[in-house]
């Protein structure tokens, strides 16, 4: 039989459905409990091998759709649970999807092939490796998840059975924004490591109350962009005092603007006279810091029609590597008339950045010198908060006596100062007045070579005239350290201090003096000493004197090498110190919220903390307690973490200070012994053996955690006999499911946030386990935070014991506020 037009449109349409009815295929929701698997193999509807999505939602309009499922890149060895934005067409027989990921879930960590994804009503997405390992949830603290949906926006939302949203990925962003996505103040967008990598990168922007902020990563984040906003005289001060939830940016057709729910009005356009939308667009912050909006052109490609944050290209920091020089948009290395201390990494792509030809080392310092360069400036000289106001010798000094310091920059106009612990790109900016000092390190000239041997006679002599040198010498320095060296106790400490590595600047007594206007203002009080606020040139400081030098002298050192050694933006930043004979005093950054303590037990409700700033609080005391146990070199426990040492700057940012108990642990050691250490009322139970970890830390975290949720003390004796204790009370409240009665009364909004206050309550009670190792360790505790990870479940409620504490037996206890014997810490 002739086979006919007619037939072979019936064959046609049988074949493809899709094409007949696109609604058949339109599959945008799913219902709870539901499985999938990762088959790339089992369908080739993609390019790159990618599965099919799990979800669709068809725009027939534009021919472009929204879709979530396992998505990965050539070669496709692994895969990323994501957004992505697809193009819908035939050819061959089938549809292929051009797809351009905008949001993933797990970008720190790919899965492989028969990963699962799984939707339950407790939990809402759970994602599991082949092996069955837990990589990524949303954490939705059991509340009922009636299904998922992926919006016409894409927005992938968990909701309930009323309809209304649990979660939504619009809240946790990661390298892109949508049409009508927000970012609230506090939140990032993180740029991905590569096009193909969605690992997170050097790059992130983040909302404050005065504008959005760019910084890339390093120790500290250094700022690279700065937008300001525009707003009211009276709704600035509203807006810092109460915290950054009032702002938001909204990405709308053409716009990307900035709002404050205070008179839900726009306060400021961010970055004006952006493209109007084709179909749909998108803004993603690159891998190379730029923030680029994209279009789907009608030649149906994606093509960046704007660079959003209108910079010249020489003031992005890696655009010319590390340590390259950046002039007109071309990358050279530093250079000096005779003696080049610098090569390109590619004589072809000079953009990679630069080599040094003498790698430095710290220990050949008598080798270090500045290489100087006029006229060369740096991407964050915008940020007036990193630099100090100094002179340029001491300046130069301050990073040559810091081995860690790579590089100098000095601004002649106003002596600003910052050194700098690794060296991004620089550029050429006459009009800022700035030098550059480079660090370099000059090779040492070669040994000369002895004369030749002319005897074994003369050799023999030579060979016992130097032993018996050698011996005499021995001898003259072993007399001469029982002679002066022991008589110069004082001296000796001070010259510990000067050999410190790494050092902030030593300020003398009389500089100290003048600007604390001769300790007039006294910030606060503490066991070791008396803390002043101060101002050194235009900056405020916050100057801390021990008082008990015969005590704090131990700890003035402990305190001055570990901070001065460590960076990190949830610890608090040390500037420099005295040491001037039996006067020993601290200088920090100043923090104008003072300590957590002043907010977490003030019972006035209008200077209460709500609950998006007392989270963000105990985040941040994780991360840089996390800092401390995983990230230094050498394991640092602090021993005495309480709200009274734990700082907040302008914005609530909390930072962990006073590190006079800290002391430092080898990483191949386990435990430790000494003498117990701490507060009141935060010390751990296994301080009854002095055999200890950094558990103790978390422990204290635990405490405080419950101090910030009840708004209280653990040891309260403004309370009734039975409610003294807060340890005790929450264990009590955990075994009868009573715990949101614990709940601040002074926290707004405790419906709303009800069950998630309980949640981070579970977190407080796993650092809480009487036994040290069935706490989680810090890093846990920020991936539990961060919704990466869950709560253990099987919890030890004991967390009092009826063993008694230790009492304050001397030479046993390092205490940091004097107490009675009766009112030791916690568990009893």
């Amino acid at each position: 039989m002739a086979f006919t037009p007619s037939l072979a449109l019936v064959a046609l349409l049988l074949c493809f459905p899709f094409f007949v009815n696109p609604q058949l295929y339109n599959y945008p929701t799913a219902s709870a409990p539901v499985l999938w698997t990762n088959s790339p193999s089992q369908n080739n509807t993609f390019y790159y091998g990618e599965t099919s999505p799990l979800l669709l939602r068809l725009n027939v309009t534009h021919g472009l759709s929204f879709a979530t499922g396992f998505h990965c890149f050539d070669p496709c060895k692994s895969f990323f649970l994501s957004i992505y934005i697809v193009q819908t067409d035939y050819y061959m027989n089938s549809y292929y999807y051009l797809s351009q990921v905008i949001w993933s879930a797990n970008r720190a960590h790919p899965v492989s092939e028969n990963a699962t994804l799984e939707l339950t009503s407790k939990d809402g997405l759970i994602l599991r490796d082949s092996d069955g390992s837990l990589v990524w949830s949303t954490n939705v603290m059991n509340r009922s998840v009636a299904g998922i949906n992926i919006t016409e926006v894409g927005n992938l939302v968990l909701f309930d059975i009323n309809n209304s949203t649990i979660w939504q990925s619009f809240d946790h962003p990661t390298d892109c924004l949508v049409m009508g996505q927000t970012l609230a103040g506090g939140m990032r967008i993180i740029a991905s490591s590569s096009n193909t990598d969605l690992a997170e990168g050097q790059f992130y922007l983040t909302l404050h109350v005065d504008g959005l902020y760019g910084f890339v990563v390093s120790d500290p984040p250094l700022m690279y962009y700065h937008n300001n906003l525009i707003y009211t005289k009276y709704d600035y001060g509203r807006l810092n005092r109460t915290g950054d939830k009032f702002i938001f940016i909204k990405f709308m057709d053409g716009n990307l603007t900035m709002f404050s729910t205070l008179s839900n009005t726009d306060m400021g356009i961010i970055i004006p006279e952006m493209p109007l939308a084709k179909s749909i667009q998108y803004i993603r912050l690159e891998s190379d810091g730029h923030l680029r909006l994209y279009d789907y052109d009608e030649y149906s490609r994606w093509k960046m029609v704007a660079d959003l944050l209108d910079m010249d290209e020489c003031d992005y920091p890696t655009v010319c590597g590390h340590y390259g020089i950046c002039n007109n948009g071309q990358c050279t290395c530093p250079a000096k008339t005779l003696e080049n201390y610098f090569k390109p990494i590619d004589n072809q792509q000079a953009e990679l950045g630069c080599n040094a030809v003498n790698n430095i080392t710290c220990h050949d310092v008598n080798n270090h010198h500045l290489l100087n360069l006029p006229i060369v400036s740096y991407f964050n000289t915008i940020d007036n908060v990193a630099f100090d106001t100094i002179d340029e010798e001491t300046c130069k000094k301050a990073c040559l006596g810091d081995c860690k310091c790579k590089a100098a920059l000095f601004q002649s106009t106003n002596g600003r100062c910052l050194t700098l612990p690794e060296v991004f790109s620089l550029h050429i900016q006459p009009d800022d007045q700035f030098t550059a000092y480079i660090k370099v390190q000059v090779a040492p000239s070669p040994p000369s070579t002895p004369p030749p041997h002319h005897s074994s006679k003369v050799g023999l002599g030579a060979i016992l005239g130097f032993t018996f040198g050698a011996l005499l010498f021995m001898l003259t320095l072993v007399i001469f350290y029982i002679v002066c060296f022991r008589r110069r106790e004082e001296e000796q400490d001070e010259d510990i201090i000067d050999q410190l590595p790494g050092m902030p600047t030593r300020f003398t007594l009389e500089e100290l003096r003048a600007a604390t206007e001769n300790f007039f203002k006294i910030l606060g009080k503490g066991g070791f000493g008396t803390v002043f606020e101060g101002r050194w040139g235009d900056r405020r400081i916050a100057v801390k004197r021990l008082d008990n030098v015969g005590h704090g002298n131990k700890d003035f050192l402990a305190e001055v090498e570990t901070i001065g050694s460590i960076h990190h933006i949830n610890l608090v930043r040390m500037i420099g110190f005295c040491a001037d004979k039996l006067n020993r005093l601290l200088v920090y950054e100043y923090m104008c919220n003072g300590s957590l303590d002043q907010w977490i037990y003030c019972r006035d409700e209008r200077v209460s903390l709500d609950w998006p700033t007392r989270i963000k609080i105990i985040t941040d005391i994780a991360k840089g307690l996390r800092y401390l146990h995983e990230d230094c070199t050498q394991k640092i426990v602090h021993f005495d973490i309480k709200p009274e040492n734990i700082l907040l700057d302008e914005k609530f940012n909390a930072k962990v200070s006073d590190f006079g108990l800290a002391k430092l642990i080898d990483k191949d050691i386990s435990r430790v012994m000494t003498k117990m250490r701490g507060t009141p009322g935060y010390l751990a139970p296994e301080w009854l053996t002095a055999m200890v970890t950094e558990k103790v830390d978390v422990y204290s975290f635990g405490v405080v955690v419950m101090e910030i949720l009840c708004g209280r003390r653990n040891l309260d004796d403004s309370q009734t006999e039975e409610n003294h204790h807060l340890i005790k009370l929450l264990e009590e409240k955990s075994k009868t499911n009573g715990l949101s009665d614990l709940i601040d009364n002074n926290l707004g909004d405790v419906e709303l946030y009800k069950k998630e206050i309980v949640n981070v309550m579970e977190l407080a009670m796993w650092c809480l386990q009487w036994d040290s190792i069935r706490r989680p360790s810090m890093l846990i505790v920020v991936k539990v935070l961060e919704g990466a990870m869950e709560v253990e479940t099987s919890l030890d409620y004991n967390f009092v014991s009826s063993i008694p504490m230790i009492v304050n037996i001397p030479g046993v206890l390092d205490q940091s506020t004097p107490f009675s014997a009766s009112v030791l810490s916690g568990p009893r």
